[in-house]
């Protein structure tokens, strides 16, 4: 099914991630998902009022967290009350969200296989913890494309060496849920540049080494 105008945007936003004491500098991508009247916000990273003048005016349907490690979500309540669009998480990232936002809960809870839909385009909710017990990943068909936050970047998975990750699991989930999409889907990213799948598929028996 054609995607009826549905395009993807994206913006840089810069700020720090936090986790087990230690604080690093990072630059986060923030995609939108729409048209000329609504989009999605993929990861509201750091800036709010930067991701709302990307918005331009145009309905935000939904803020939706790949995960929730602290540079992924600090900016997505106040973007939320700027727009009025829910916050989308899965629950088993709570503890995390808990870290950064003790005091305000998301707004609807993802699970795999949910159905989000903007601009005639659906997007899949693929589970894909490891990175995060509670990460996801948006699989939109019609556009050829696959969001991956923090589970899969050009170059192999995301980091596991900090708490509540777990490396064999997301070697689990980007086998299973990830590289089983067809070659030539772009793999949009949590940082740094997008991929394909069929890039890194031929990797896979060298990231499964590295736990050996």
């Amino acid at each position: 099914m054609a995607a009826r105008g549905a395009r993807i945007e994206h913006l840089v936003t810069s700020g720090t991630f936090s986790l087990d004491g230690g604080t690093w500098e990072v630059e986060n991508n923030v995609w939108l998902v729409g048209d000329d009247e609504a989009v999605l916000v993929i990861d509201a990273a750091h800036d709010a009022a930067a991701i709302e003048r990307a918005v331009a005016g145009r309905i935000v349907v939904a803020v939706v967290c790949t995960h929730a490690h602290d540079d992924h979500v600090n900016a997505a309540p106040e973007l939320a009350d700027r727009t009025g669009a829910p916050v989308l998480l899965h629950p088993d990232d709570l503890p995390l969200w808990r870290m950064t936002h003790p005091d305000r809960l998301p707004d609807r809870y993802l699970a795999d296989g949910d159905v989000l839909s903007i601009a005639g385009t659906d997007l899949t909710v693929v589970h894909t913890p490891g990175h995060a017990p509670g990460a996801v990943c948006l699989h939109a068909p019609a556009l050829g494309v696959v969001f991956t936050g923090d589970t899969l970047f050009r170059g192999g998975p995301g980091a596991t060496g900090r708490s509540y990750s777990d490396r064999p699991t997301i070697i689990d989930s980007i086998a299973k849920r990830l590289l089983t999409l067809p070659p030539d889907t772009t793999v949009h990213t949590g940082h740094g540049d997008s991929t394909t799948v069929g890039a890194e598929a031929p990797h896979l028996a060298d990231w499964v080494a590295q736990d050996d």
